[in-house]
């Protein structure tokens, strides 16, 4: 084996991280309830916030943001608020909205839908070359990823001519229920938004090709329901806050505008969100089959089979679950759905570790869990405080972008992904521990 292939190997061991820790997936205890209880001293009457931030910061924008949201009057039983928590618009990033009659559209947000999907494979470490340029390259061909410019020419982030089973997919999964939105709402209507099916977006949005602690290679990516999403979800705020407005002022933040339940625009958002969100599963399903079978194509890699295991999640959504014997709405803004024995997927930042998660159904929590890291500081502070040269040092050993446009997403502007993980082990057990080679970024 060259020496090169040996640091590949073991690129998951840096000193920053340490080695792999055992592998969970045996244990069967759970560990002790680590929530802590907060309580508004201002308005006692409001819903009370259990916090699973032991370890890790909550910053007194975010605090500020839970206490607006646990004042609402139709929020069920407690927030949960997880250990990625960072501010956010409308509600914190990082929380679990449980509520009865009513939905705040801006708490599930503009990217609907938004979550992870993870494959993995027959291939391991050994199998691939000393150099993985080639095989990121093949990646950000079979799937356009960056800013979008409404599918006019040079557009890299969209389809310029749709592929046949993207347009097969929307006509097949999406089409129909959408003519149906369009028809109450046709501000919604574009004809762009098949062009953006199988494609990842910008941002935090990523593809990154992982070795597990057993060097079993693994495909995973992040994205949602692209502009579709983002133009329902800011449709549907605008709305809320139109309906509200002679009560508007009454409110803490314009951003908890809610649709009340047994209304024509509750029933089109419900109806719309769960769209976008099935949008959403199809998209990562359509990127990960286009990006699998043109790795499998260019022959840089011996053959593989890539069902062994696979999972796909949400983490921005609204769903109607049972939790307490009644059936409420959850919004999961920056959450992931944690049911006993139900698999998710926790990612790390650029440079750092991710995970495969095994849900332990606390019902305290909603049964749910973080998202990923949590930001530390916004994008804007993370460009003014790091250089290129500290995102060189963070992401040494990982193939992918090294410029200043990602800056924002260097590692340094997230929470540190272990004590994350530490502060939530009575929500979920970690079964694989991931740590990427390439990332692709928009």
């Amino acid at each position: 084996m060259s020496a090169n292939r040996k640091k590949l190997r073991n690129r998951h061991k840096d000193a920053s991280n340490g080695p792999f820790p055992e592998n969970t997936s045996s244990v069967s205890s759970a560990p002790e309830a680590l929530w802590q209880e907060i309580h508004n001293a201002h308005k006692p009457e409001a819903a009370p916030i259990r916090a699973w931030t032991r370890g890790v910061a909550f910053d007194e924008n975010a605090r500020r943001q839970v206490f607006n949201v646990a004042g609402m009057p139709f929020v069920f039983k407690w927030l949960a608020i997880m250990p990625d928590v960072h501010a956010g618009k409308g509600a914190t990033i990082g929380s679990v909205i449980p509520t009865r009659g009513a939905i705040i559209p801006a708490a599930v947000g503009v990217d609907i839908g938004c979550g992870m999907m993870a494959v993995r494979t027959s291939l391991t470490a050994d199998d691939l070359p000393d150099s993985l340029k080639a095989i990121r390259s093949v990646i950000e061909k079979a799937v356009p990823h960056g800013r979008t410019h409404g599918g006019r020419r040079n557009d890299r982030g969209a389809w310029n001519d749709v592929p046949a089973e993207v347009g097969r997919l929307w006509q097949s999964q999406l089409h129909s229920d959408f003519q149906r939105i369009q028809e109450r709402h046709p501000e919604l209507g574009n004809p762009n938004h098949v062009n953006h099916l199988g494609t990842l977006g910008t941002g935090n949005h990523f593809i990154e090709m992982c070795l597990d602690e057993s060097d079993r290679v693994w495909f995973m990516l992040h994205s949602g329901s692209r502009g579709v999403g983002n133009r329902i979800g800011t449709y549907f705020i605008e709305l809320a806050r139109k309906d509200m407005r002679t009560h508007l002022a009454d409110l803490p933040d314009r951003d908890l505008a809610y649709l009340k339940e047994g209304t024509a625009h509750f029933d089109d958002y419900v109806f719309a969100v769960e769209w976008a969100q099935k949008y959403a599963m199809l998209n990562r399903s359509m990127m990960m089959e286009r990006l699998l079978n043109a790795i499998a194509t260019a022959r840089l890699l011996p053959e593989f089979d890539a069902r062994l295991e696979a999972v796909n999640c949400h983490h921005n959504y609204v769903a109607r679950e049972r939790h307490y014997g009644e059936e409420v709405l959850i919004t999961r803004k920056g959450a992931v759905r944690a049911g006993a024995g139900q698999l998710g997927i926790i990612p790390g930042s650029m440079g750092a570790r991710s995970f495969i998660v095994r849900g332990r159904g606390n019902p305290v929590s909603f049964e749910s869990c973080s998202h990923g890291a949590g930001r530390m500081m916004s994008r804007g502070e993370a460009k003014r405080r790091f250089s290129l040269e500290d995102h060189l040092k963070a992401t040494a050993g990982v193939e992918c972008r090294k410029d200043n446009g990602v800056i924002d997403e260097t590692p340094a502007a997230y929470k540190p992904i272990d004590k994350v993980m530490a502060a939530q082990s009575d929500l979920v057990e970690i079964i694989h521990t991931l740590r990427q080679v390439i990332c692709v970024k928009g």
